[in-house]
């Protein structure tokens, strides 16, 4: 049976959805039903009420009505109804009002809350859309801009205010920024009248990510096309743009207008997989080039320094590493001849710890003791071999055989198959890991595309690698592919797999070029398995084992061989030590690996004649001019080959 509890929140519930003229007939008189016996009460034993009936009953009437404010009057009737009368207009039209200004505010507050409010900033970092970059990019914007004043990054997507705010909260306590203001708001990017609340024209950047649907790319040229209706041709704004697919770049180009920049997720995937399966561990020397911690790439106009050779701009810096230079009309010369002179007009491309113009030196360093000098005077030792099993670098990259087994397949296969064979590597596909010879190189695809989890087939094709691994003692170098960088800690990965999170790259390289546009061609040459490329080579190459040297002399003796040094990696560490100081004495062994920009052309001509003095030139010029893909000469006949194998099922 219903408690009296029920039954009486039942008959509440009943009179409530009855209406208004209901709800407030009863609440009349339940405190009509409160107040006057209450009322009564008091004048009754009240000492100095009226003695009369009458008198207290016009007391318990006055009492009543100040209590809810009725009028409370006595006298005639009239009189009486009268103020009664007006004490519902004064009560109506005060609660009118109070009701009006709580539901502006309640409507302001919800507006907060749902993220629809103008931004009022100028010089942000405007990020529109959502995807997978999304807390990668605006961790590194958040970073960019901590040593700004008044800074702020915001983000427009079609996304709740408090899903985006949360997902990107821990973003914020990571970066340890407070004070940079992070602020999100949600309507759709591709809404001119949405992306009007967010002060495009008055962006120092902006940035627009592809979604993770089907059709992203579409949804990316919208967005284009409604930033500059709203913008307009004639104040143009730093525009970094991302699609997935490469048959959809020229159409997103044409929508983003001259001087944007978009990029090729899929594209720069497939370049970043091949240049990592070519040299095993590069994964995270790239990443480390691309975040805003540590050392990263700047553009700086010094005057005073015009007329100097790129040789004497690189002995010059004392607290970064010169990697190139960028001409007058934006295009990029990375590792350039030594007697390149910097010209008026161009900028000096250096490695630094942040955006503060490095230390150059007006003289001539002190000449260097005799033991390093005998160092740069030796000739290149011949390359290493590397130990069965071990992941051959550098100069022993031909000790292995150039052939790779590609396991699982994507859009991005068929791309990845043709930079492998144009670099001289036979891609051979399998369906489930077989007992491969430990020269092999592995590259696990992410999953089909359309799988609502691509990771699910790296990971269960990493675990049984890795159990195959610990059955037969055998280890291959292994690059696998993860769209997810929370899924990096789940991969079962050994010493020698590298793991290429393609979304995590996209993001800083957004973050990178959104700060200086000048560095996208740069980028985009480096990110390239041909021409100039960021490689690994063993430090022996360039100065004999067990030498005592700083940083400088490595630098030195690779300037001279053609390459441009960027850092190094010890023997006993997985991690890079981009730009590291350059006056620090330390002994270098065979383990020890130098990180270096260099053409294809240097490269593989000092690799296979790594004793004759002309080496070094002849590769020089071989692959100086911008632009030009030099290829292995055993690659033509591989690249053929896998042609014919790229439409297999």
């Amino acid at each position: 049976m219903p408690s009296l509890r029920d039954r009486t929140q039942y008959w509440v519930d009943r009179t409530v959805v009855k209406g208004m003229t209901a709800a407030a007939g009863w609440l009349a008189l339940v405190c009509l039903a409160v107040v006057a016996p209450a009322s009564a009460l008091l004048v009754w034993t009240d000492n100095r009420s009226p003695d009369t009936l009458q008198g207290k009953v016009a007391t318990v009437w006055r009492t009543v009505g100040q209590t809810l404010r009725i009028g409370g009057e006595v006298g005639p009737p009239l009189r009486m109804v009268l103020s009664v009368l007006l004490a519902l207009v004064s009560l109506l039209y005060v609660s009118t009002l109070v009701g009006l200004v709580t539901t502006a505010i309640t409507d302001r507050l919800t507006e907060l809350q749902r993220g629809q409010s103008t931004v009022v900033e100028r010089g942000h970092s405007l990020v529109l859309g959502w995807s997978e970059q999304t807390p990668t990019l605006v961790a590194e914007l958040l970073a960019a801009h901590a040593q700004r004043r008044n800074s702020a990054v915001v983000v427009l997507a079609d996304r709740d205010k408090l899903d985006m705010e949360r997902e990107l909260r821990a973003v914020l306590a990571a970066a340890g920024v407070r004070r940079v203001r992070l602020l999100c708001r949600r309507g759709r990017p591709a809404d001119p009248a949405a992306l009007a609340r967010v002060s495009p024209a008055a962006a120092g950047a902006v940035v627009v990510l592809p979604p993770d649907t089907p059709e992203g790319d579409t949804q990316v040229v919208k967005t284009l096309l409604a930033l500059r209706a709203v913008v307009g041709d004639t104040r143009p704004v730093r525009v970094v743009a991302a699609v997935r697919q490469t048959r959809h770049v020229a159409t997103a180009r044409l929508a983003a207008g001259p001087g944007a920049v978009v990029l090729d997720v899929d594209g720069i995937a497939a370049r970043t997989l091949v240049q990592c399966v070519i040299e095993p561990g590069l994964s995270l020397v790239l990443e480390d080039l691309l975040d805003f911690a540590g050392a990263e790439l700047h553009v700086h106009r010094v005057p005073g320094l015009g007329g100097r050779t790129f040789a004497e701009l690189r002995a010059a810096c004392a607290d970064a590493c010169v990697v190139g230079l960028v001409r007058p009309d934006g295009s990029p010369l990375l590792n350039p001849p030594p007697q390149t002179v910097l010209g008026p007009g161009d900028a000096v491309v250096v490695l630094a710890m942040n955006e503060t113009p490095p230390t150059w030196n007006g003289t001539p360093a002190a000449e260097s003791p005799p033991t390093w000098n005998a160092a740069l005077a030796a000739p290149p030792p011949p390359p290493s071999q590397p130990s069965p099993g071990q992941a051959a670098t550098g100069s022993a990259i031909h000790a292995v055989p150039r052939r790779v087994l590609v396991l699982g397949w994507n859009r991005r296969g068929p791309e990845v198959v043709d930079g492998l064979a144009r670099n001289g590597w036979e891609a051979v596909r399998e369906e489930t890991p077989p007992t491969a010879d430990p020269a092999d190189r592995v590259l696990v695809l992410g999953g089909p595309d359309g799988h609502p989890d691509p990771d699910e087939h790296t990971l269960v094709t990493l675990l049984r690698l890795r159990a195959a691994e610990q059955e037969s003692g055998r280890r291959s170098p292994t690059v696998a592919e993860l769209t997810d960088a929370r899924h990096r800690p789940l991969a079962p990965a050994g010493p020698h797999t590298d793991l290429v999170v393609g979304g995590r790259l996209v993001g800083l390289l957004m973050a990178q070029v959104s700060q200086t546009v000048e560095l996208a061609a740069a980028f985009d040459e480096l990110f390239s398995p041909a021409g100039n490329a960021v490689r690994l080579r063993p430090a022996t190459d360039y100065v004999p084992a067990g030498t005592e040297a700083p940083f400088a002399v490595l630098v030195e003796a690779a300037g001279r061989q053609g390459d441009t040094a960027l850092g190094y990696r010890p023997g006993d560490s997985r991690i890079p030590l981009l730009n590291p100081p350059k006056a620090g004495t330390r002994r270098w062994a065979h383990d020890d690996t130098l990180i270096v920009v260099t053409t294809a052309a240097t490269y593989h001509h000092t690799k296979t004649n790594p004793n004759d003095p002309s080496a070094q030139i002849h590769g020089l010029e071989a692959g100086k001019k911008l632009g030009e893909h030099v290829v292995d000469p055993v690659a033509e006949s591989l690249y053929k080959h896998v042609r014919n194998d790229l439409n297999k099922p």
